[in-house]
C-alpha cells in the first residue's frame, strides 16, 4: 500500500503540534496535503534519513542540496509556509524533546525509522563546507571567500547580469536591475564626495564595477583589494577593456595587509558580512588607519535585528555550511559602536532594506531562466543552494528579519572640520 506521504505528513504534524500547510509526495508515488498548496516532494528515503540523523535546517538544507527533497510550485510561498511553521512558531512550537516525551510521537518516529532504514547516516553533499577550528584567520578568510565566489564568472553572469555587482541595488527610478546597480554606485561615489585625482580603496572589490564607475565617471585612481582569484582576473580585464588600467590597480590582498594610505576615501560593500564579530574592531581600526584626516568611509552591509540575549544569536546552518562560511551578521548598533570605537565619527545612516528584496528576486529570476546552463557551469547542487539561499534571502529582507544599511563615517580630525556640509544629504 502506498502511503509514505500520509506517514510523513502525520509524523511532521506530531511533532510540531499544527497542520501541514503543503501538500507532500513521498517517492511510493502517494501524495496528501489540502489541494492548491504548493508540494513538497520527498524524492527517496534518504531525505527521511538525513532528517532522522540531522533532524531540523541543516538536515533539510542537506535533503534540498541533494536533491533529495524539492518543491513544486511557487518557492516563495512554500518557504514563507515553511518558515511559519518551523523557524517563526516561537512559544507556541513543541521542542523535539519536549515532543517525544508524548508515546504517541514517539511511536511515529519509530514507525518512520523503519520506514527510512536508517543506517548508515547519509553523506553531507559535496557542496558542504567542512567546520573549522579557528575562524577568520587570513587563511581561513581565503578559503571561505574562494568557497563563495571561486564557482566560475560565468555562473555569476547569469544570476548578476551585466553589472556584476553582487549586492543590493538601488531602485530609485530605475526600471532595470542594470540601473539599479549603476544608481547604487553612484549614490556611494557621491556619498563619499569623490572628486578627479583622489585615491579611492574598495576593499572587497568583487568583479571591480566599484572601482570601475569610480575611475570613469569621477575620475578616481582605485585600488581594489579581493580573496579571490577568478574575480581578481575578471575585474583587471574589465579595467583593460575600459581602458582604465593606469587609474585602477586590483589586487588579491587581505585588507590587514593594505599598508599603502593614506587614502582619501574608503568604500567597503557588502564585505563586512565576512569579517566575523570578533574582528569587527580591528576592522574598522585598519580602514580608520588608512583614511587621510577627513576622508571618508562608506560601509554597505547586511545587518541582523538584535535579540534581548544576543548571548543565544546562532549563525544560520545553512548559510554557514553551503554559502557564507564564517559569515556573520551584527545588529546594525553594534557595527556603528564598533566604528566609533575604531575612532570615526558617524555622519548618516541609510537603510536600503526593501531594496534588497527586489534585488534578491531579479536574481532568481535571472538564475531559474538559464537554469540548465547554471548547472553545467558549476553543479546541480551548488544552484540549488543559489536557488534557495537567494529566495529565502528575499523574503528575510521583506519581513524585515535582516536589513541593510549604508553607513557613512569621517576620520574627522582633532580640529573637529570634518569637512561634511551643514545639510549632509546633498547627494540626494
Amino acid at each position: 500500500m502506498a502511503d509514505a506521504a500520509l506517514r510523513l505528513k502525520g509524523l511532521v504534524e506530531q511533532l510540531l503540534g499544527a497542520p501541514l500547510p503543503m501538500r507532500i509526495r513521498a517517492w511510493d508515488g502517494s501524495q496528501t496535503g489540502p489541494p492548491g498548496a504548493p508540494l513538497l516532494i520527498v524524492r527517496n528515503r534518504r531525505a527521511v534519513r538525513r532528517l532522522l540523523w540531522r533532524p531540523g535546517e541543516l538536515g533539510l538544507a542537506r535533503a534540498w542540496v541533494a536533491g533529495d527533497l524539492d518543491i513544486e510550485g511557487d518557492l516563495y510561498t512554500a518557504l514563507e509556509l515553511l518558515s511559519g511553521l518551523v523557524w517563526e512558531r516561537g512559544e507556541d512550537a513543541r521542542s523535539l524533546t519536549e515532543a517525544l516525551r508524548d508515546p504517541e510521537v514517539r511511536a511515529a518516529v519509530r514507525g518512520l525509522i523503519g520506514l527510512a532504514r536508517p543506517l548508515p547516516p547519509p553523506a553531507p553533499p559535496e557542496e558542504e563546507v567542512r567546520r573549522r577550528r579557528h575562524l577568520h584567520t587570513k587563511r581561513s578568510d581565503r578559503r571561505a571567500i574562494s568557497h563563495h565566489y571561486d564557482v566560475g564568472n560565468d555562473f555569476y553572469e547569469i544570476v548578476l547580469g551585466p553589472s556584476m555587482v553582487y549586492s543590493c541595488a538601488y531602485w530609485e527610478d530605475a526600471g532595470t536591475l542594470e540601473d539599479a546597480q549603476r544608481d547604487k554606485l553612484d549614490l556611494i561615489c557621491r556619498k563619499l564626495a569623490l572628486t578627479p585625482g583622489q585615491r579611492l580603496l574598495d576593499v572587497g572589490c568583487g568583479w571591480g564595477s566599484m572601482a570601475i564607475h569610480a575611475a570613469r565617471e569621477y575620475g578616481e585612481r582605485v585600488v581594489g583589494i579581493t580573496l579571490s582569484q577568478e574575480q581578481a582576473a575578471y575585474a583587471r580585464k574589465r579595467a583593460a577593456d575600459e581602458g582604465l588600467t593606469d587609474r585602477i590597480e586590483i589586487r588579491v590582498q587581505d585588507y590587514r595587509d593594505v599598508a599603502d594610505g593614506p587614502y582619501d576615501a574608503i568604500s567597503s560593500i557588502g564585505m563586512a558580512e565576512h569579517v566575523g564579530a570578533e574582528r569587527y574592531l580591528e576592522y574598522a581600526d585598519v580602514l580608520h588607519r588608512l583614511l587621510k584626516p577627513g576622508g571618508r568611509l562608506l560601509n554597505h552591509q547586511i545587518g541582523r535585528r538584535p535579540q534581548r540575549d544576543e548571548s543565544t544569536y546562532r549563525v544560520d546552518e545553512f548559510i554557514d555550511a553551503y554559502v557564507f562560511p564564517d559569515g556573520e551578521l551584527q545588529p546594525l548598533g553594534s557595527t556603528v559602536g564598533q566604528l566609533e570605537r575604531a575612532g570615526f565619527e558617524v555622519r548618516d545612516v541609510e537603510s536600503i532594506r526593501e531594496h534588497y528584496g527586489l534585488t534578491l528576486r531579479q536574481w532568481v529570476t535571472r538564475l531559474e531562466a538559464d537554469w540548465d546552463r547554471a548547472v553545467r557551469l558549476t553543479s546541480p547542487g551548488r544552484a540549488r543552494v543559489w536557488r534557495l539561499y537567494m529566495a529565502a534571502s528575499a523574503l528575510a529582507f521583506e519581513r524585515n528579519r535582516i536589513g541593510v544599511n549604508q553607513v557613512l563615517a569621517v576620520r574627522t580630525p582633532d580640529s573637529g572640520a570634518s569637512g561634511m556640509p551643514l545639510r549632509s544629504r546633498t547627494w540626494n
